[in-house]
This record gives C-alpha cells, structure tokens and sequence, in this order.
C-alpha cells in the first residue's frame, strides 16, 4: 500500500525531526530532506502530496545563505514556507507557532485542508511494505549486520529476521565496554528467541589493551570506532556469498550525516 508523504526540506532548522515525527503522528508518512536536493532525486519520491520548507538558524552554508531552487515550486503540489524570507509565492509563516497545539492546528490544516494527504500511515503499515521491500531487493541473497545490541541495530535485525530469516548474518563483538549482561541479552533475544543466524565475537581483552593507558575521551571513541571496524572486516572476510551490508540507525544521524545545515551531535 502506497502512502502519501510529505516532504520536508531542511533549509536550517533545528526542529525538523520533531516536525516529522508531528507528521506521522496526524498519520501521513514524512521524510526530511537536504535543501540542495536534485530534481532526479525529488522525482523518484513517491505520492508527495505537499513540501515544506524549514527555514531556521542554521541557514548559512560556506558563507552563504541557502536558497530553494526553482523546481521545488513546480514540482505540482502544494508548498509551506517556515522562517524562509525568501519564498516564492507560496503559503508562509514567519515561524511556526511556540504553542505545540497551536503548531498542531497548521500543520493539521496543511496536510488535509491544502494537501489533501490522506491518514494512511501507521507503523503496522509501514513494517509490512519495509518487509516487502526487503525481500524484492535482497531475494535469495544474504546480508551482513553488526549487531550491537542497541536500538538502531536491533530494530533492523528484527525486520530482516521477519523478511529472510536465515539469509542475514547477525555478528554481535563484545568489546568489552557493553553494560552488565548485555550481550548475553543479545544472544538471549537474538539467537534464542528469534532462531537468528548469529556469531559471537568475545573482543573485550583486544579493545581494552588498545585502550590501556588512554584519558582523553575523543581519542577512547576513535579507538573504539577504529578497532571495532577492524574486527567486523575480520569477520566478514570468514565468511561466504554475502552481498548485503545492512545498516541501522536513528533518523537524527541519517539527518546529521545528509544535510549541510544539521548540527554534529
């Protein structure tokens, strides 16, 4: 089931992920993407039924303030401007309203009363086409993922779990920093519970040498990244036939690491 979506583009605010999950909770599907995006890129999008244009503080990029191109107001649908002085023609604020109620109201109006969105988005919805994407792209195919144990990793060995089952590869490294009994829970949940295709790397004693004697707590976090990037590939290379690298993480990273306007957390 194809669900309408509304577009948000991230012309420097620092509110855009509340904006969407806003969105989503009024029951139409949002993505937020970064104010230079291609005109290919808005065209393989599907069913946007509205754009709005997230002005904010953070607008300046390489010493220039950042502008919408012209084909975003062609593109056919209706378009909110937020903080954006320089908007074309199209429905305005100044800035959206303190009261959360009252921002509610607008954005409620704009989805339905101007766009005419239809409330077809829920999470029950949303699992079952990422399971049917899953499977049309991987096929009989097999998929990698590290799996720490966390929220971003965990939620997408789950939907991988319920679309292949046994083609992903689940590999948890304990690295010695883990909170009590939390790859034991891994294992317990994955392995256990789930039947997951899941290696167990024990790697405490390798990361906590490589940190032996380090204070800085910058330096720790790119051992860390360093060394557990080099036991993953270790890994990997032990194994046969796999074709896919999955990945999970939380919408503010995604945001963070694809627009040039989001703060580095």
């Amino acid at each position: 089931m194809k669900q309408d979506m509304i577009l948000i583009l991230d012309l420097g605010s620092d509110g855009n992920t509340v904006l969407a999950r806003m969105i989503r909770d009024l029951g139409v599907y949002s993505e937020i993407k970064p104010h230079d995006i291609t005109e290919e890129e808005l065209a393989k999008l599907d069913n946007v039924k509205g754009i709005i244009l997230n002005g904010g503080p953070l607008n300046i990029v390489d010493g220039k303030a950042i502008e919408v191109r012209d084909f975003i107001y062609d593109a056919g649908v209706p378009v909110l401007a937020v903080n954006y002085a320089a908007a074309k023609g199209e429905h305005c604020l100044d800035q959206w309203p303190a009261e959360e109620e009252a921002m509610r109201a607008v954005v409620n109006s704009f989805l339905f009363d101007t766009c005419h969105a239809e409330a077809n988005w829920n999470m029950k919805n949303f699992v079952a086409d990422q399971i049917e994407l899953i499977r049309r792209q991987v096929g009989d195919k097999k998929v990698l993922l590290a799996l720490s144990g966390g929220v971003d990793s965990s939620v997408v060995a789950a939907l991988l779990i319920k679309a292949i089952g046994k083609q992903l590869v689940c590999v948890h490294v304990n690295h010695g920093l883990m909170r009590k009994g939390e790859s034991e829970s891994v294992i317990e949940v994955f392995r256990n519970q789930m039947d997951a295709n899941l290696i167990y790397v024990d790697a405490s004693e390798r990361f906590l040498t490589k940190l032996e004697g380090v204070a800085d707590p910058e330096q720790k976090r790119k051992i860390i990244g360093a060394e557990f990037i080099r036991v993953f590939e270790e890994e990997a290379r032990k194994l046969e036939g796999i074709d896919f690298l999955a990945q999970g993480t939380i919408y503010p990273d995604i945001v963070e690491s694809g627009t040039k306007t989001a703060k580095v957390v």
